[in-house]
């Protein structure tokens, strides 16, 4: 797990500094090493900072192939390489090192870009091929790890993160129209900075003489409602889930540095233990995050899961004041707005395991996404399924949905003035659960954000950027409406909040690399071929998840319902830094210098908070936590203007 940088000129040399400087930059990612490589004509340069743990010795990179026509940087995991490399050793290739990412190398001399079919794993890289006069940057099938690229200058430059680009020479400026939509609605290509982009997961970007061009080589595929899937009962659809997901653990505790597992009391993060502790003769390190309120904390159910894989149990105890003291600098990190300080929390746990040693982590981010776990889903479920089970039955559903679920369900309907999409009403005939607390904020916007800046979003709709960045007939139109909303949010919120808030960046920031079982390619394909009743039974989730692990979790584990990752809010907080740093935050000077925000809304938000009750404080509470780290990443992303 490392961090890349390419930096490629048609019209001259690149600049020797600038690609030093961005990988520099560059240095959280890759700690235990630096290298940069220059063309002998200077108009490409590739850069790599790295983090060892699959070839201690010999993994530096850049790679180059046998005659040195071809070479690689690479951030991430390729999974089974000992398989493939055996392969490509008959096959009559040499190797430079003993590392997985000299795979990907020499299975595209052989098979041209048809080798991302035949890579798994998380991973981003960039390959130079001199033969052909291109550069290829790809990025793995989730986007689990990140690439973002930019032309400026007459150069294209490509990086782990955006801090690499800026340090690189390009600008820092916000984009109004990206900012504006958010991470669920402004699409998978698009980023809140004017000319920087994503590749999209799944995606890879070909730079040659003619012109850029992003191809797309994997996508999440639901089948048609209509479409009959092959018939397997439930028991067998059971246990070939158990064998695929447990294939995906295996192999991702293959390292040549310790494995640790990162627990919560959740299903998800159990499962993996339980899983892992399967395939490890000695105890698993486990860390959980312990909050002061108990609403939140899941440190019993954790303690006795992991007492029951044999693991080592470390709880990690954080206070309001912890996340306010660290605030600024996960923002800075994440390169991206939160909606809820656990983005700051998971900043704080991987910060603890990298202080105990570890490098690595097993993670259960992803289950809900493939599994459809997240409760909005089965809001969407629920209503799809109305007319066949009768209003009052539907109605006592949702009810209990609920109350077993109190924590998240605040955050899944539409708030005061929330105007929706006519668009998204008419393309899709509904309107994913997930998606109104979206239109929701753009209402909250018009409170802080200037007449000007706001004008020129009038009469827009707000889902016409995202739709029309999709493939609609071909992979939405037709399917059930819980798997066109999972697709959305495959598209969006995935890869633009969850992998990046509360995952790679996160842990990154402290040189930690997560690995993720749940999105292996081939359990997601599996999943997405499996019925929809064995991923939701009636108000309960992930079920085919907690048959195919019951043997290997807790009673309290295997008969929980979703509790999502979340740090208390404000209002349950009394007193404490976090309050005071969101209050000095809305007032400083930082605010003032964002050009979308109306100081004085923000100086009168800021002086209400005293005032306001624990129920209103709760429903702004997302937005003060996006104000304030929007107004953080202004100030240390070094945006201008």
């Amino acid at each position: 797990m490392c961090g890349v940088v390419a930096m490629l000129s048609r019209d001259g040399p690149v600049s020797a500094e600038a690609l030093d400087r961005a990988v520099a930059r560059l240095h959280h990612r890759g700690p235990d090493g630096r290298q940069c490589w220059l063309a002998t004509q200077g108009g490409i340069g590739l850069g790599h900072a790295r983090l060892s743990i699959i070839d201690l010795e010999t993994g530096a990179q850049p790679i180059a192939n046998e005659d040195a026509r071809i070479r690689i940087v690479v951030n991430g995991e390729f999974y089974d390489y000992e398989r493939i490399r055996r392969d490509l050793l008959r096959g009559g290739h040499r190797f430079r090192t003993q590392s997985d990412s000299e795979i990907a190398l020499h299975l595209y001399e052989d098979l041209g870009l048809g080798c991302l079919q035949h890579l798994r794993g998380e991973f981003a890289f960039v390959i130079w091929d001199e033969t052909r006069d291109r550069l290829i940057a790809a990025r793995d099938r989730y986007g689990i790890k990140p690439l973002y690229y930019s032309l400026h200058g007459g150069c294209l430059y490509v990086a782990s993160e955006m801090k690499a680009l800026f340090a690189a020479g390009v600008p820092a400026r916000w984009d109004a129209q990206s900012v504006y939509l958010g991470q669920a609605l402004r699409g998978p290509q698009r980023t809140p900075f004017e000319n920087v982009f994503a590749v999209p997961p799944g995606h890879y970007l070909l730079a040659e003489r003619d012109g850029l061009e992003l191809v797309q080589y994997w996508d999440v595929d639901y089948p048609r409602e209509e479409e009959e899937l092959p018939y397997r009962s439930e028991a067998d659809l059971v246990r070939g889930f158990r064998a695929v997901l447990e294939e995906a653990v295996r192999l991702r505790l293959r390292a040549d540095v310790p494995v640790a597992c990162y627990l919560s009391g959740g299903l998800d993060s159990c499962a993996i233990l339980g899983l892992a502790a399967r395939h490890r003769s000695d105890p698993i390190q486990t860390y959980t995050i312990g909050f002061e309120h108990e609403d939140y904390d899941e440190r019993g159910i954790a303690r006795e899961m992991a007492a029951l894989a044999g693991a080592a149990f470390t709880p990690i105890a954080l206070r309001q004041d912890d996340l306010a003291d660290n605030f600024s600098d996960a923002v800075f990190y994440s390169e991206g707005v939160c909606a809820n300080a656990h983005g700051i929390a998971k900043y704080l746990l991987s910060r603890a395991v990298r202080d105990a040693g570890f490098k690595v982590v097993l993670t259960g981010e992803g289950a809900d996404e493939v599994l459809a776990g997240y409760p909005h889903l089965r809001v969407d479920n629920l209503l799809h399924q109305s007319a066949e089970r009768g209003r009052e039955e539907t109605l006592r559903l949702l009810t209990e949905l609920g109350e077993t679920n109190a924590v998240s369900m605040g955050l899944m309907f539409p708030g005061p003035g929330a105007r929706g999409s006519s668009l998204m009403q008419r393309r899709l005939g509904f309107i994913p659960t997930w998606l109104w607390p979206h239109f929701t904020r753009l209402t909250y916007m018009r409170g802080v954000c200037p007449p000007d800046y706001l004008e020129a979003f009038v009469g827009r709709d707000p889902a016409a950027f995202l739709l029309g960045n999709l493939d609609i007939e071909g992979r939405l139109q037709g399917r059930h409406p819980v798997d066109q909303a999972l697709y959305l949010w495959a598209k969006t919120m995935l890869p633009n909040y969850i992998l990046a808030t509360l995952g790679d960046r996160m842990e990154m920031a402290h040189s930690i690399e997560g690995r993720l079982p749940f999105l292996d390619h081939a359990v997601g394909e599996f999943l997405q071929r499996t019925p929809l009743d064995l991923k939701i039974r009636g108000v309960t989730e992930k079920y085919i998840l907690r048959e195919a692990t019951r043997d290997l979790v807790t009673e309290a584990v295997y008969r929980r319902q979703k509790h999502p990752f979340l740090s208390p809010p404000l209002a349950l907080t009394s007193g404490g830094r976090l309050i005071e740093l969101v209050r000095d935050t809305l007032c400083s000077e930082a605010a003032a210098a964002v050009p979308f925000l109306k100081t004085e809304n923000l100086r009168r938000l800021a002086d209400s908070l005293p005032t306001r009750t624990p129920d209103e404080l709760l429903a702004i509470d997302g937005q003060l936590m996006v104000l304030v780290s929007t107004i953080f990443l202004h100030q240390r992303m070094g945006v201008e203007g």
